[in-house]
């Protein structure tokens, strides 16, 4: 089990693993993508304990990640939808399952593909230079540390 602190550490990764990492969290992050909203949808999508989707979910609200929106006044009942922090998420959703498509294939080959609305293109997640704005490729990254 991770510690949940990081003395002496300064790193973006674990901070962001602290909050969306667990396998649970980034499911729920992909129904929520897949249109799902309603505690009952994740419930029966995800087959997840009642207890660990309500933790996961008040986790995923208080990181304002998905914001909880009353959908029925008798008796009150909230849907759970995504945020513009949320959404932002897409890409590395996207990335993890192009990266299983490709290292973890199956034989009937992938049970999901991101398209882009409208044009029905298949979309993939790519790395880009913010200077000279050429496609890179993983050799040609080098992860450092800037301060």
């Amino acid at each position: 089990m991770l510690k949940h602190t990081y003395e002496g550490q300064d790193c973006n990764l674990a901070r962001s693993l602290e909050v969306i990492g667990e396998r649970w969290t980034l499911l729920i992050i992909r129904s929520a993508l897949l249109g799902i909203t309603r505690f009952d949808g994740f419930l029966s999508h995800l087959d997840i304990a009642r207890n660990v989707l309500s933790t996961r979910l008040s986790r995923l609200v208080e990181h304002e990640i998905m914001e909880r929106v009353p959908y029925q006044d008798k008796p009150v009942r909230y849907e759970y939808r995504l945020t513009p922090v949320g959404r932002d998420l897409t890409r590395a959703v996207i990335a993890l399952m192009q990266w299983g498509d490709r290292n973890l294939p199956q034989e009937l080959g992938p049970p999901r593909r991101a398209d882009h609305i409208g044009c029905d293109g298949s979309v993939h997640v790519e790395l880009r230079c913010t200077d000279c704005g050429r496609t890179v490729h993983d050799e040609e990254v080098d992860v450092r540390r800037i301060r």
